[in-house]
């Protein structure tokens, strides 16, 4: 049996119907989720690592750092209890259609479902409301990314905190976005409650 928590990059071994492909890469026991478009926005073309390469892709890197979510950043950067991943990882060869982000659903929600982290990072509109859409009540007619940034949503089990894209950025989003994220992390942001004492036994019981 594979013990999976020691392989960073697709540490879950889905295989997508696609020929070139960015798996989810990070710390299956991860606290926190961050979700991307595909490759051809996000990068990691060569890299096969989420969220490299681009411009964009280096600003939200450096946020992260800054909200300690990395150690460091770079081709393969240096997690810190962060999952990284893509709606759909498949390299696309033009334009995706709807029913190309339909067919990659089951990974990405059983992907979302088996890390478990307690805060998502949706980056971007379509990623912030394909979470919306299946991890919170939030409606999804209006969605101003501009205001979402780097706030505080609440879902159904988790702590969801849109993105903007960053290809998009002011001088201020990254520096509001690695604050917030370091504000976060001085609460109890996993909200979980011990049940322990009603299931009996000594040994703690915690949900969300």
């Amino acid at each position: 049996m594979t013990y999976v928590s020691r392989e960073e990059s697709n540490p879950f071994g889905f295989r997508p119907d696609c020929d070139r492909f960015v798996p989810g890469f990070g710390d299956v026991a991860a606290d926190f989720h961050v979700i991307g478009d595909h490759p051809g926005v996000h990068g990691g073309v060569s890299t096969g690592i989420p969220f490299t390469e681009t411009g964009g892709s280096e600003r939200l890197q450096r946020a992260l750092l800054r909200g300690d979510l990395l150690h460091t950043t770079g081709s393969t950067p240096d997690v810190n209890a962060t999952y990284l991943s893509y709606l759909h990882p498949c390299v696309p060869e033009g334009t995706l259609s709807e029913e190309n982000y339909r067919r990659a659903a089951t990974f990405v929600e059983s992907e979302v479902r088996a890390i478990t982290a307690h805060v998502l990072l949706p980056v971007g509109e379509r990623a912030t409301r394909w979470v919306f859409e299946h991890m919170t009540t939030q409606p999804t007619d209006d969605i101003d990314m501009d205001a979402l940034h780097a706030t505080e949503v609440l879902g159904s089990g988790w702590l969801v905190y849109p993105t903007a894209d960053p290809d998009g950025w002011s001088d201020g989003d990254g520096r509001k976005l690695g604050e917030a994220l370091l504000a976060l992390q001085e609460q109890d942001y996993r909200r979980e409650a011990d049940l322990g004492r009603l299931v009996g036994g000594d040994d703690p019981y915690f949900v969300r």
